[in-house]
């Protein structure tokens, strides 16, 4: 009785067709699925270099959200664009191809390099710079308003005064007449 119970139960020749079946389709569906995942891969890494380029059209857009109804250059530059990653070239070599085609102006931010440094620097340098001038400006301010207005306030109660008798006085005279 113990050697029945060791015995395992022997497998039908089915049961592996069955598995064999099974693994075959999803291979199949594996290898069928494949392209799809790289195209969209391919497609969401044109859309992001799409937004690194500027459309040409003369719309001020960038590339991949340029709406001109009828744009004579978005399709043709969008379809350059996913040619060149459909054959696996790098971004780098990418925006380098467009920029020899369109000149500097097809990107959206100017490279920090050159004269183009400046683009980059200039706003924060001058960020910077006004903030240090209203700094100092209204720390002198705080320490110069209470004297100031101690120093003036003396003339200008003797200089109003005489002015207020002497209009008082005119006032006066016409009224009586």
């Amino acid at each position: 009785m113990a050697r029945e119970h060791n015995r395992r139960p022997s497998r039908r020749p089915h049961d592996n067709y069955f598995l064999v079946v099974i693994a075959l389709c999803s291979f199949a569906l594996i290898v069928a699925l494949l392209p799809v995942a790289l195209r969209a891969q391919q497609s969401d890494r044109a859309q992001q270099l799409s937004g690194k380029l500027m459309c040409m059209c003369g719309c001020g857009q960038v590339l991949s959200e340029c709406n001109h109804i009828d744009c004579p250059l978005r399709a043709g530059m969008f379809k350059q664009l996913e040619s060149d990653v459909a054959r696996g070239e790098s971004d780098d070599l990418i925006l380098q191809d467009f920029v020899q085609q369109y000149g500097e102006a097809v990107l959206s931010s100017p490279p920090a390099k050159g004269f183009n440094l400046i683009a980059w620097i200039l706003p924060g340098a001058a960020f910077a710079i006004g903030l240090c001038i209203v700094i100092l400006v209204v720390r002198n301010w705080r320490h110069r308003a209470p004297l100031a207005a101690a120093a003036d306030a003396a003339p200008a109660q003797r200089i109003g005064s005489d002015q207020f008798e002497r209009a008082r006085r005119q006032a006066d005279r016409e009224t009586d007449e």
